[in-house]
């Protein structure tokens, strides 16, 4: 189920970056991916799954990019640990 979740996650935030991709240079945040924990990228996940048409907006506030999020969230699967925080905070935040 969570493999099922995070892959609806990176399709919409692919289809979402292809929208808007040239319109981002820099966000009102210099946070990039590496700095946020599994449990911030799962509450980022769930926010995006809620507000697909905000996809975009909520990236940028977090100083991200479509690929950088799937970058962030391909290196938390990689980790069993991580993996597990970012899903309970996927599911809590009600996505």
């Amino acid at each position: 189920m969570r493999a099922a979740a995070i892959l609806t996650l990176l399709l919409t935030l692919v289809s979402c970056g292809k929208q808007q991709q040239a319109s981002n240079t820099a966000g009102p945040s210099t946070m990039n991916a590496t700095a946020l924990t599994p449990e911030q990228l799962g509450e980022l996940g769930a926010q995006i799954q809620k507000n697909p048409d905000r996809a975009q907006e909520l990236l940028t506030h977090h100083g991200l990019t479509p690929e950088s999020f799937e970058k962030a969230i391909r290196k938390v699967t990689e980790d069993p640990d991580a993996s597990r925080r970012y899903a309970a905070a996927y599911r809590r935040a009600g996505a």
